[in-house]
């Protein structure tokens, strides 16, 4: 099955809840303005009922809590943006292109400021409510990390690359992509970084893999693929 028919198949089981999706954007539009407005903690469920022009009892209805509430916030709009990013072109043997434009994309994605303070967010709940991590986890960084695996399995299996555990590479590739930027982020040692820098890091990272995993020259009777940069 494809990533397209799984993003499909969750909005589906979304809808047939009993749930109208048109309110569920409503509210979490309503959500999105109070939490940008009063910070996570600082947001009750009354200010999100009152900024969604919903009542209180309909708003338990679509979400039993703020902390869900959040969590399907942040992960459907990363969703909509990373589905995207990660749609690799599986027949592109150009591992290292594919994986500079994937980093350059995600990379992007990830530091933005509304998206470091999410993860502070959930770091902050996922002591009480475990699951809320493993479900943003889930939604966010796994699923990236899912596709790459797929895609470089399919590099394997052409003799682009000589992998033999693909989602350990991939979650190597997504470390090495960030190394020396979100943690820094994260503790607000870093401002956010331009294009450029996430570029040349990216690039650094793709050049990296690449020599720890890329075939030997003429291993399928073409050069060896070489990274961006």
């Amino acid at each position: 099955m494809t990533l397209a028919h799984d993003v499909a198949t969750a909005e589906l089981v979304e809808s047939s809840a009993g749930q109208d999706p048109k309110k569920r954007r409503q509210i979490m539009d309503g959500a999105r303005q109070v939490f940008l407005e009063k910070g996570f903690d600082a947001a009750s469920m009354n200010d999100i009922a009152r900024a969604a022009g919903v009542s209180k009892g309909t708003l338990y209805v679509y979400f039993e809590n703020k902390e869900r509430l959040f969590v399907e916030l942040i992960s459907t709009e990363k969703r909509e943006e990373l589905f995207s990013v990660i749609q690799l072109d599986h027949d592109n043997h150009d591992v290292a292109g594919v994986l500079a434009r994937c980093g350059y994309q995600l990379i992007g994605i990830l530091t933005r400021p509304y998206y470091i303070q999410a993860m502070r967010t959930v770091f902050s709940i996922v002591n009480r409510m475990p699951d809320i991590g493993v479900e943003f986890y889930g939604r966010g960084p796994q699923l990236c990390a899912d596709q790459i695996s797929l895609y470089l399995r399919t590099q394997a299996d052409a003799g682009v690359v000589t992998i033999e555990d693909c989602d350990l590479a991939a979650a190597q590739f997504m470390e090495l992509a960030q190394t020396g930027i979100m943690r820094k982020l994260l503790f607000g040692l870093l401002e956010t970084p331009s294009p450029e820098e996430i570029r040349r890091r990216v690039d650094i990272a793709v050049a990296f893999f690449m020599k720890v995993y890329g075939a030997p020259a003429g291993a399928r009777g073409e050069p060896a693929v070489q990274a961006f940069g």
